[in-house]
């Protein structure tokens, strides 16, 4: 079978109401993940072999990845809004932009402001920007609000928000939507399911009743920033946060019901040791998260001005920081949690974890997700809109579409203050891009693809169709990274950590793009 001739012929099937499922769960996932482990994924580090392989790649959020937006076509984040299945599922984001301190290893547009009044003008153009998308999210003949799955609050520091506007969001929402029970006590045949509502939260920026308040609004997961316990790295960093103070909050946070908490932590920060951050690894596993996000620093001073406060001189050698995360993988190895991928860990019953064993783990703008079956709709400047327009498609012609809005504030606001819908950039993929997004995320979520599973769902030989990038993978498999047969591509334990590695040979954007803007492995 020749290239040309891979995908089904469907530009002549009669138009269909049936939603094609874009991120299904991989009925091989599950069936892989027993057959390797009555346990859990197992997670090897082999030094020599990070070295050889540790390049620059993207995190795979979406495929294509964000560098390939284009300026949108007037009318069409409208098209795609209407077009969307009523039916489908909604996760929510919110981007609030604000925070009150600037810390230096950041690299997001973020703005530095005391004004609470800032926080106030901005939520009335949330609540703005709602309405008009709000308006265009259901047809007549669907019936009822649009049903949301999952919420989530990001930035920023979301709770810049005081409490009385958290709650002003939220019953507003419950004006515009129909959610999910927020725990399992209040499910209904009608909405079995518990959604899933999270904030993420700087601990030095939160009030002594917002926890609570939080909680019985129906948010019940929560993110706190803490980075490094080290005194010494805090003040380089100008994030300066104890260790009580750590301690209090998350205390709280289980006396309250939260059903997850996650804590980030960076290495490679300015004054690290791989002695102080694997004190700070170890209090932290002692304080016990549910989940664990441990982020590789990017020092770019040229692209993020706030960087330009840390010296270079006072940053960690690229050996220390290889020992820092060998360390860390091995601490939380020791201490039971279950590496999920890239820089995540959950504990084995968190529901991340139990969704990755299950086969049923996805990737989104808002990084793993155990709601692939939603589109995500993104409110607020510079915030991403990932959905599925296929209702009234022809089957060939359905189209995942990605939209971001405007990314400068006074842009987004006039906007809205115009009535007009405000993304500016925009991806639509093709049945080749959602091809490969769907082996990358397969890669990324669940270490395998099975060739059975693409040749039913895409109507290809995957074989045939795939037999540079497998030639390609041929020193992996040398180096047992990955083992490959006539039944799929497995990721081994010692090239867990570099999945990315591998994602990257299906991805036929990478190579006209800046190397320099992504990350490495490590």
């Amino acid at each position: 079978m020749t290239n040309s001739a891979i995908f089904t012929d469907q530009a002549n099937l009669p138009p269909t109401t049936q939603r094609p499922d874009f991120s299904p769960a991989n009925p091989y996932a599950k069936k892989q993940f027993d057959a390797a482990t009555s346990e859990m994924p197992q997670l090897e580090y082999d030094q020599a072999l990070i070295h050889k392989y540790n390049r620059s790649g993207p995190r795979y959020t979406s495929y294509p990845t964000a560098l390939e937006f284009k300026p949108i076509e007037a009318g069409a984040e409208l098209d795609i809004l209407t077009s969307r299945d009523p039916n489908a599922p909604i996760s929510l984001y919110f981007h609030i932009p604000f925070c009150r301190h600037l810390c230096y290893y950041c690299a997001c547009n973020k703005i530095i402001t005391k004004k609470n009044s800032d926080a106030g003008d901005y939520l009335e153009y949330l609540k703005n920007e709602v309405k008009q998308k709000r308006a265009l999210l259901e047809r007549p003949d669907s019936g009822g609000k649009p049903y949301v799955k999952q919420l989530h609050l990001g930035g920023g520091t979301p709770t810049f928000f005081s409490d009385e506007e958290l709650t002003e969001l939220w019953q507003f929402l419950q004006t515009q939507f129909d959610f999910a029970p927020a725990s399992l006590d209040k499910t209904t045949d009608e909405h079995p399911e518990v959604g899933d509502y999270s904030v993420e939260i700087d601990p030095r920026e939160i009030r002594d009743t917002t926890l609570g308040v939080l909680r019985n609004l129906g948010f019940n997961r929560v993110s706190f920033g803490v980075q490094d316990l080290d005194h010494k790295v805090q003040i380089a960093v100008n994030r300066v946060q104890s260790e009580e103070l750590i301690r209090g909050v998350m205390q709280e946070t289980r006396r309250l019901g939260f059903k997850s908490t996650n804590i980030d932590l960076i290495y490679g920060l300015p004054h690290q040791t791989p002695q102080t951050f694997a004190k700070t690894v170890e209090t932290i596993i002692d304080i016990s998260p549910d989940r664990l996000s441990i982020f590789n620093y990017a020092h770019l001073p040229d692209r993020f001005k706030s960087q330009r406060q840390i010296k270079d001189e006072d940053l960690p050698t690229p050996a220390e920081k290889l020992e820092m995360f060998s360390d860390t993988i091995a601490a939380l190895n020791e201490a039971g949690y279950q590496y999920i991928g890239i820089d995540h860990f959950a504990k084995p019953d968190d529901s991340m974890a139990v969704a990755q064993r299950e086969g049923i783990l996805h990737r989104n703008f808002q990084g793993y997700t155990i709601l692939g079956d939603c589109d995500l709709l993104g409110f607020g400047v510079s915030s991403i809109s990932q959905i599925n327009s296929t209702l009234y498609a022809n089957r060939g012609n359905s189209s995942t579409h990605i939209l971001q809005n405007h990314t400068d504030l006074k842009e987004y606001e006039a906007m809205v203050d115009a009535g007009k819908l405000p993304a500016v950039r925009h991806i639509k993929t093709n049945i080749k891009d959602r091809l490969r997004g769907y082996i990358i995320s397969n890669l990324l979520c669940h270490d395998y693809i099975d060739f059975k599973d693409l040749n039913q769902k895409f109507g290809i030989d995957a074989i045939t169709y795939f037999i540079d990038e497998i030639q390609q993978l041929g020193e992996m498999q040398k180096d047992r990274l990955i083992d490959m047969d006539a039944a799929g591509i497995r990721i081994l334990p010692k090239g867990r950590l570099l999945a990315r590695n591998v994602a990257m040979v299906f991805d036929t954007y990478l190579a006209s793009k800046e190397k320099g803007r992504f990350s490495k492995v490590i």
